[in-house]
């Protein structure tokens, strides 16, 4: 029963290429041993069924770490291997494999079109830290020998009779002393491989370290749920189960908005759970997370060749049974399989929203300061997504009631808005415009994320005859009146020279709120684009404009003062009050401006 025989691969041309593949992900080599003792167990169960060999009272996986003697075992009760099928899964199948892989990936030189999940390596991938491997194997047909098979992936192989003696497999890997390696024989990094890549595989996997004391009276705990939330019927889940799955996956103590639970059989086959965090109004902070998973066996993160990008902003977990996962980045991104799952799943996410939103509007409203930033991130990623959605796009105005673009339209018709609708980016700093507004019965609503600025021009370019304007940009249009601005062309003038560093143009216009005797405006477009910029990382200056009210007293008597520096402390409070209601009083004016505001309690306290 003794063999020997040489591999025909040669490792130090292959070694260095799947590195180079497999980079920071060489841990995938538990992941392929692991699955390759699932499927004998899957194997085994089919020969059960058949009556063709005994079912055991518990199919299991197990991972046993020895520090001592620098080796990690993965056994399972499955179907077991003869020494002939030892031939040819191992030595034949096992290393065509890896030629296979090499010879596809030698040439290839661009990273970003490594294969997806790295399947397809398979065995080999064990030599990627071992010194040497063996297997001692059995199989479930009785009247064969246990096999012992071992090798260093490079120089040859050595057959003889095994020692194992229940049907299934043991393969015992050799750590090297690679620096990088040290940790793999310690059982907390185990773990931690295992979490990642076999938490949901449907056989019991159990870790353990060689020589470890065990307490018979404690109950041993596998480390994967072989019954994932995912494969259940959704009228079969609690929203609490729903909710501590979310906990054990993405470790998040924040409850989830809401779900989707994704079912669908044709034209592919797909399960999942796509969850709803609570989302911040800073684009560059969103940290979503959706991982995919290959027959419960997870392959990756985020892959936006399967998941449309804009939900990468969710939470979730979906299983592609069918995914040609041993294949590249750029076949997937041109594949119609991958491009039915992205529009099935872009799909169910918009059903939930209508839904929703027709269900329980109010309910809705309350979800919607948490989820408008992932909604309208959607609808500029992709047109189909918003054509199903626009009807459910509602608007927070300052009063703090939610509308449908149509709705809000129709509330203001009357307000003499004209054909504006006017919008709030910082509810704190344009405080003193949100109060013009709301003393005036006027209404605005709010946009204060960072996508507001492209989202409103896209909803100008689909609603024709709707056009957004900044409540800063247009406060002089709403509130202003017709009035004789005559005898004030002196203080515009004294200002104009006053702020002719400041970048600062300077106007004058009755305005209906007398007591505010200034207001800084913007240019709308100019906004845009600074709010456009500010997304990624530019700060351009802004060009802004003081509007005396000269219904105000105190521009009213500013023509009247004769002591010139006194004049100009006046103009100099006005300019700077306007500016810090405005929430643009720089650093240095507002030092000034502090000074002259003791100064002045000093004067009244004399």
């Amino acid at each position: 029963m003794n063999e020997k025989g040489n591999i025909s691969i040669n490792t130090e041309n292959i070694l260095p290429i799947i590195k180079k593949w497999l980079y920071s992900d060489k841990d995938i080599f538990l992941r392929e041993v692991v699955s390759n003792a699932i499927d004998a167990i899957t194997k085994h169960k089919k020969v059960a069924s058949l009556g063709e060999s005994a079912k055991p009272e518990r199919y299991r996986v197990d991972v046993k770490v020895n520090k001592k003697d620098k080796t990690i075992t993965v056994s399972d009760n499955g179907i077991g291997m003869t020494f002939e099928e030892v031939k040819q899964y191992i030595n034949q199948i096992a290393f065509s494999g890896a030629i296979d892989f090499f010879e596809k990936y030698k040439d290839k030189t661009d990273a970003q079109d490594q294969i997806i999940g790295h399947f397809g390596l398979g065995f080999y991938s064990v030599f990627m830290v071992s010194d040497f491997v063996e297997i001692q194997t059995r199989s479930f047909v009785e009247s064969e020998k246990p096999v012992y098979w071992k090798s260093d992936g490079a120089s040859g192989y050595e057959m003889s009779e095994g020692s194992r003696q229940t049907h299934g497999t043991d393969v015992i890997l050799h750590i090297n002393s690679d620096k990088e390696n040290k940790d793999l024989v310690n059982v907390w990094k185990m773990r931690e491989i295992l979490e990642k890549y076999c938490r949901f595989l449907p056989v019991e996997i159990y870790l353990s370290e060689d020589g470890e004391k065990k307490d018979d009276k404690q109950e041993e705990k596998p480390v994967n749920n072989t019954s994932p939330l995912w494969l259940k019927d959704a009228k079969e889940c609690t929203d609490e189960q729903y909710k501590e799955f979310y906990r054990e996956v993405f470790h998040d103590f924040k409850e989830p908005l809401f779900w989707i639970h994704l079912k669908m059989d044709y034209p592919v086959n797909l399960r999942g759970i796509l969850y709803f965090p609570k989302l911040t109004n800073e684009y560059n902070t969103l940290e979503g997370k959706i991982q995919l998973y290959c027959n419960q066996v997870y392959v990756a993160d985020n892959i936006k060749e399967v998941i449309p990008e804009f939900l990468l902003l969710l939470k979730g977990v979906i299983d592609c049974p069918d995914l040609p996962l041993n294949v590249s980045r750029s076949f997937l991104q041109n594949d119609g399989y991958s491009g039915k799952i992205a529009g099935h799943i872009s799909k169910k996410v918009s059903d939930k929203l209508k839904q929703l939103y027709k269900d329980d509007a109010e309910q809705y409203s309350k979800y919607w300061d948490d989820i408008n930033i992932f909604v309208k991130y959607g609808c500029l990623k992709e047109e189909k997504f918003y054509d199903k959605v626009k009807d459910c796009i509602i608007y927070k105005d300052i009063y703090g009631k939610y509308h449908t673009l149509d709705q809000y339209k129709k509330a203001v018709e009357d307000k003499k808005q004209k054909d504006k609708i006017y919008y709030v980016t910082d509810m704190q700093k344009q405080a003193q415009y949100i109060n013009m507004f709301k003393e005036h019965e006027l209404n605005a609503v709010i946009l204060d994320n960072i996508l507001d600025s492209h989202f409103i021009s896209f909803i100008e370019s689909k609603n024709q005859g709707t056009s957004f304007m900044g409540i800063d940009s247009g406060i002089k249009d709403v509130l202003g009146e017709d009035s004789k601005t005559e005898g004030f062309d002196d203080v515009k003038k004294f200002f104009e020279d006053l702020l002719k560093e400041k970048n600062v143009a300077v106007e004058i216009q009755s305005l209906k709120a007398s007591d505010v005797s200034a207001v800084i405006t913007a240019n709308e477009y100019e906004n845009r684009m600074k709010s456009m910029q500010t997304m990624y990382g530019m700060d351009l200056p802004s060009t802004n404009t003081l509007v005396l009210n000269i219904q105000n007293p105190v521009v009213k008597k500013l023509a009247a003062i004769e002591d010139e520096q006194k004049k100009k402390d006046v103009a100099i409070y006005v300019y700077q009050l306007a500016m810090l209601a405005a929430g643009k009083l720089e650093k240095e004016d507002m030092t000034d401006f502090l000074r002259r505001n003791n100064e002045m309690l000093n004067k009244t306290a004399d």
